[in-house]
């Protein structure tokens, strides 16, 4: 074949190159599989890497926390902290994708400018599984927590619903075991009395605060329980000043109903019903009911109304340490957190509005509950934690205490927005809520709306109680934590 035939025919072939179809799907999948591979593996192998990671920073935050506890408490020395984080995470850490996690810990003494802190640091790798493909054996992690002296705070308000439906389903005692397991979470986030503080605000349709405080200057004794007695003591006296006089025993009988009536006009006001007073109170009056307003006599609207109610609750338990929480579940001491919990019974309607306002209040280092003061050279966190298992039903104004009323709803997310209040663009309050639907209720859009700062948390049994606390304690907890 002479070289000119040659040429001609591979110029021929090579004009029908680019016409052919043949194999082409089977070329183009070929050149495509190796990047789809490394795609696809990527994604497995940076999954397995999130998860690793994810483990090794919560073992190294609560390892962080229990070593300054140690610290704190004269277990350990300086000397000791590296020993006792490798023990410590090493029992926390059980992740298989990376076991090998190489633990740093450095402790830094206060000086005159800082705070004392302790960074726990770790790092550690995968082997991955589809990267290889791309050349790539490997994921380095890293991640590290710092706990500060002289860090953040919490102050926590435990609103628990006492309400009659949470007799049923399991809900009171799953509650009690929940809230208790919370206090034994924070406690262990304590490294002194004053780093975690915790209150108990039992509430149905009212909120007990406390019988002991019936003569106090901050109850209203004068809307609903007392009378006047009248300063006339002549039947034409009596009458021209509007009282009525009393013909069988010759006395004058005061008209007057409200204490700064009766005493305006010179009278005499004594209050009735205050020695059988059981502790609860109902809403102030509006607009104080959404409010911190500390109360006082020269504002009578600011007072919180006494009520003799039949289903009055257990009293509010004010803040208390963590740190010296008891660690006996079977106390009955109400004065201490476990023992106050444990002393919970269920009767009532619901108002959650009220539970969350006295939560509130337990907060303030103002009156009626004068909180420890907070040190100015620490950080806080305020967090309020409710949980209920109905609808709201009844308050001081609205309902029958049996069906929704969403007026209560209303005044409640009115409550909440004040609570949340922003500072420095931060919520003042944090606060989560739990609704516990054993009965089949629709989803409370108030407990989701006021839970939005902290988290909202729903469940159908009494069995996802714990898991719902265990998560707010995990939030908690992270709070503590100055990253």
């Amino acid at each position: 074949m002479s070289i000119a035939s040659l040429a001609a025919r591979l110029n021929r072939a090579a004009r029908r190159f680019p016409a052919a179809s043949g194999g082409n799907i089977a070329v183009i999948f070929g050149i495509a599989l190796l990047p789809l591979l490394g795609f696809v593996g990527a994604a497995v192998d940076y999954s397995r890497a999130s998860r690793a990671r994810t483990a090794m920073q919560s073992a190294l935050d609560s390892t962080a926390l229990m070593v300054a506890k140690d610290l704190t408490s004269g277990k350990i020395t300086a000397e000791n902290v590296q020993s006792a984080a490798n023990t410590y995470f090493t029992s926390l850490y059980k992740n298989t994708d990376a076991p090998s996690i190489d633990v740093t810990a450095t402790y830094t003494p206060k000086t005159s400018s800082e705070n004392a802190r302790l960074t726990v640091g770790g790092t550690g790798s995968i082997n991955t599984e589809f990267m290889k493909v791309m050349n790539i054996s490997q994921m380095s992690l890293g991640a590290s927590s710092t706990t500060t002296w002289g860090g953040t705070r919490l102050r926590v308000a435990l609103a628990l619903d006492v309400t009659g439906s949470m007799d049923s389903a399991g809900k009171l005692s799953a509650m009690k075991t929940a809230a208790k397991q919370l206090i034994d979470t924070l406690k262990a986030t304590s490294t002194t009395k004053e780093d975690v503080y915790i209150s108990i605000v039992p509430f149905n349709v009212m909120v007990n605060v406390g019988p002991g405080n019936k003569n106090a200057t901050w109850l209203d004794w004068d809307t609903n329980y007392g009378s006047c007695k009248s300063k006339y003591t002549t039947k034409n006296a009596c009458q021209a000043g509007g009282d009525s006089w009393n013909y069988w025993s010759n006395t004058c009988q005061s008209q007057k109903t409200l204490k700064s009536a009766c005493q305006a006009g010179g009278h005499t006001w004594t209050a009735s019903n205050v020695n059988s007073w059981k502790g609860c109170v109902t809403d102030r009056t509006q607009n104080y009911d959404t409010t911190k307003t500390e109360p006082t006599s020269a504002t009578p609207d600011t007072l919180f109304l006494a009520q003799n109610y039949s289903d009055c609750m257990a009293s509010l338990l004010p803040m208390k340490s963590a740190y010296e929480a008891t660690e006996s579940d079977s106390s009955t001491d109400a004065t201490t957190l476990k023992g106050r919990i444990n002393t919970l019974d269920a009767q009532g309607g619901t108002n959650q509005g009220i539970g969350m306002f006295w939560a509130w209040m337990t907060l303030q280092a103002t009156a009626p509950l004068y909180t420890p003061a907070k040190d100015s050279e620490y950080k806080y966190t305020d967090a309020i934690v409710l949980l209920s298992d109905g609808m709201n039903t009844k308050n001081r104004w609205y309902g029958n205490g049996s069906n929704w009323s969403p007026q209560v709803d209303d005044r409640q997310k009115i409550l909440c927005d004040n609570i949340t209040t922003k500072v420095n663009g931060v919520p003042e309050t944090t606060i989560y809520t739990i609704q516990v639907n054993t009965s089949g209720d629709p989803e409370s859009s108030v407990l989701k709306y006021c839970g939005s700062t902290g988290g909202f948390f729903s469940t159908t049994t009494a069995s996802g109680i714990q898991s719902a606390f265990q998560e707010v304690g995990a939030s908690l907890t992270k709070l503590r934590i100055a990253k």
